[in-house]
């Protein structure tokens, strides 16, 4: 059967709605005009209940993991001692980007599929015996679907350290709850591609004034990620200090207007509802889930078929659906599958996903599961409505 739609189900790209198109497709402006100022300055204050943030948020043109790197070498200076939380592929990712800048990198290897409880980072700190400038840790852990829980570990930061804390909130923030102040965080970044939906290529950072003191002091050697300049540029200018991705930025404005129609609790709360539908649907046909329920992201779900079927769940999936899921990332590549329901995401999407699945379990296994995990999902909306 043809499909002239393709259904995106992958933790990133996401799925982008037709309103921020149109706004991405409005006439460009001048990048030093007044109007890109206001524009600036707009999306960036409206941006701080998304990120639980006081100050406006920094927009970068750059990747998720431009964001990861501008954290590292804002504050890392060669010979630094840094704790990284590993619990997957991106916590390993910012590792190894400290490491880049010379770091003395301590890593607190958790295992994949599994958070890190606020009692093993005590411990770990507990254990060293040096100095810690910064601890760097993942909000949601991409490679596995792992919730991490920051607002505890802030709080283990902050009690045994005077380190700055610094989460990667790349493929969650625009879907979970966040108080940087309350829950300790300096750092926040973020990236435009996952809950935020928009197209990769505009980075978000939020710091306080303790984070700033520190980014202002350090002497490691950076240019464009350089994040005085940002700071420089938007509180003299309003105005960024390179050219930035202005029809990125013209979207952004848009997302945060459905945010706002929506209700940012009720966006919250729409994610716990997908995860819910999701996992519960996965159950009913006998899909093992890779990540226990209480340490689940409403972001990103991962599960564990028998490695036989997995690639003929995933092609099947898009040959025969149009529907586009991820698979594992290192040494998880072909023991799981990933599927995003993040950002521009309905109830009704995760019913499409779940027909699919239900059909090709179906053939496979030649036996009729047809309509169980919809009627479970459907139950699980029902409770919501």
């Amino acid at each position: 059967m043809l499909f002239n739609q393709q259904f995106l189900f992958t933790p990133g790209p996401t799925p982008i709605p037709d309103r921020v198109k149109l706004a991405m497709n409005e006439p460009m402006i001048a990048h030093r005009s007044k109007a890109f100022s206001h524009l600036l300055e707009d999306v960036s204050t409206r941006l701080q209940p998304i990120f639980g943030a006081r100050n406006p948020v920094l927009l970068v043109a750059g990747t998720g993991t431009s964001t990861l790197e501008t954290a590292a070498c804002n504050v890392v200076e060669d010979g630094d001692h840094v704790v990284v939380v590993v619990t997957g592929a991106f916590g390993d990712r910012f590792a190894n980007i400290c490491q880049a800048f010379g770091a003395n990198v301590h890593r607190l290897n958790i295992e994949w599929g599994k958070a890190c409880e606020p009692g093993q980072l005590e411990e770990f700190l507990k254990s060293l015996d040096v100095r810690v400038k910064a601890i760097f840790a993942t909000y949601c852990e991409t490679s596995t679907g792992v919730l991490n829980p920051i607002k505890e570990l802030g709080r283990i930061t902050k009690q045994h350290t005077d380190a700055l804390f610094i989460v990667d909130g790349v493929s969650c923030i625009g879907a979970v709850p966040v108080a940087m102040e309350e829950w300790k965080i300096d750092i926040l970044v973020s990236g435009s591609q996952k809950a935020l939906m928009l197209p990769p290529g505009l980075a978000f950072i939020a710091l306080n004034e303790n984070a700033r003191e520190v980014i202002n002091n350090c002497k490691t050697k950076r240019f464009y990620f350089d994040v005085n300049r940002y700071l420089t540029s938007y509180y003299e200018e309003t105005s960024t200090p390179f050219t930035p991705a202005v029809s990125l930025i013209a979207g952004a404005r848009e997302v945060c207007s459905l945010i706002e129609e929506e209700g940012w609790e009720n966006v919250i709360a729409r994610h716990q509802l997908l995860k819910e539908m999701l996992r519960r649907g996965l159950e009913e046909i006998e899909i093992p889930l890779f990540v226990e329920d209480d340490i689940a992201s409403p972001t990103v779900t991962s599960i564990q078929p028998k490695e036989e079927l997995i690639g003929t769940i995933k092609q099947g999936l898009q040959e025969k659906f149009g529907i586009i899921i991820a698979g594992g990332q290192k040494h998880l590549k072909g023991k799981i599958l990933r599927i995003g329901h993040m950002g521009y995401c309905t109830p009704y999407d995760v019913l499409k996903v779940l027909t699919g699945i239900e059909m090709i379990q179906s053939n496979v296994l030649d036996r009729n599961i047809y309509g169980k995990a919809i009627a479970k999902a459907e139950e699980v909306w029902g409770k919501n409505v």
